[in-house]
């Protein structure tokens, strides 16, 4: 292999499948490696090739990311004479030829690309599909995962290998409510004027689902969850700052069951984060929070009574309701009726193809319902649960 000229792809020559040193039966057996644990199919080395430069980062995806999609005809010249040179390299191990791996797992955007590439020759329309690639899907785990954690030791982000399969079709009643939030998101993919959300009301009734069922619904356009803790708010201009590099994705920081005592103070950072600090928060950033509590910061009786230490009581009052009011869309859900609370079940067995007829759904339905915690769509899963596990 012929890789010593390579240029804005010479990272690469740090892997050892790329090593024009290694033998042929070391890079064998890292390519059936690769093979086995990332689902590679077909010519593992032309496969394993695409992988590498969809997954590792170089000159041209960075630019791709932080450009926002623009590349200039340079850079794509010198892109086009790397590309030549890799797609000109080849293996003579037929054992390699047309591999078909035990794991057929394969990341949904590696998929994709490998069709754009299946029938190219050209060098010039292999860089461009790669370019699209970048522009579409970013690179490295960016273009992998749905939805990421930030490691504060690490100080990046880290995928989520298992992140939850829900759809907004899943969710069954709240038509208003996920109106609202899927018309602000939809602008925020399309770079027109979109609002942080806060989502408060009934436990159980669907607020996370409905922020993780929209990073499955348009992770092909762009959409991306960052779901951060409590104590890393602190965090929050690291993990923006952080952000920023991928101009050409949008992201939902995502803060779950959030609340605040009064003790706490990492609410400060949250506001300054929202609306009020120096630094102006990425065009690319969003923050979605679910609580439910409308005032997330606990307010007592006591907080409100004339005679307390506090000269300025307004002040102090105003301080701990200042934070949800910097939420520009504020979505209420309250629990599900009768009908809808037998709807969400109906529908979930379904997805299971069990059909209950009407009188055993509610009977059996409302009779969970009295022994646990109310109505909304966690007593409802777990009914099903406890249906599918005795049947």
């Amino acid at each position: 292999m012929n890789l010593e000229n390579l240029i804005v792809c010479r990272n690469l020559l740090s892997d050892k499948i790329f090593n024009p040193a290694a033998n042929e039966f070391e890079i064998a057996a890292k390519l059936i490696e690769k093979a086995e644990r990332l689902g590679l199919s077909g010519n593992l080395f032309r496969s394993y090739l695409i992988y590498a430069l969809a997954h590792e980062s170089n000159l041209v995806s960075e630019t791709v990311e932080m450009s926002g999609g623009k590349i200039g005809g340079s850079l794509r010249e010198i892109f086009k004479h790397d590309i030549e040179i890799l797609f000109s390299s080849a293996m003579n191990f037929p054992l390699l030829e047309n591999y078909q791996p035990t794991n057929t797992n394969k990341i949904e955007a590696l998929t994709e690309l490998e069709t754009a590439l299946e029938n190219l020759r050209d060098a010039g329309e292999i860089a461009d599909a790669f370019i699209a690639h970048y522009k579409k899907f970013g690179y490295g785990d960016i273009a992998a995962y749905r939805a990421f954690r930030w490691d504060s030791d690490a100080k990046n982000l880290i995928g989520i290998k298992h992140f939850e399969n829900i759809l907004l079709e899943d969710l069954i009643g709240y038509a208003h409510q996920k109106e609202l939030l899927t018309k602000n998101t939809i602008a925020f993919l399309e770079n027109k004027p979109a609002n942080n959300v806060l989502l408060v009301g009934a436990r159980g009734t669907g607020k996370s689902s409905g922020v993780k069922a929209l990073v499955n619904e348009y992770f092909m356009r762009g959409l991306r969850l960052i779901q951060i803790t409590k104590p890393q708010l602190k965090k929050l201009p690291e993990i923006m700052d952080a952000l920023r590099k991928f101009a050409s994705k949008r992201f939902i920081i995502f803060l779950d069951d959030l609340s605040f005592e009064e003790s706490e103070s990492e609410y400060k950072y949250l506001k300054s984060s929202i609306e009020g600090g120096v630094e102006a928060r990425p065009e690319n950033v969003l923050i979605y929070a679910t609580s439910n509590r409308r005032h997330l910061i606990r307010e007592t009786w006591r907080d409100r009574v004339d005679g307390q230490e506090e000269l300025y009581r307004d002040d102090s009052v105003n301080e701990t309701i200042s934070l949800s009011d910097r939420f520009g869309l504020i979505i209420h859900y309250y629990a599900p009726t009768q009908a809808e609370y037998l709807e969400i079940i109906r529908h979930m067995l379904k997805k299971k193809n069990i059909a209950l007829d009407e009188e055993t759904l509610r009977l059996e339905g409302l009779r969970w319902e009295m022994s646990h915690s109310g109505r909304n769509g966690r007593t409802a899963q777990q009914f099903v649960n406890y249906y599918l596990g005795q049947n």
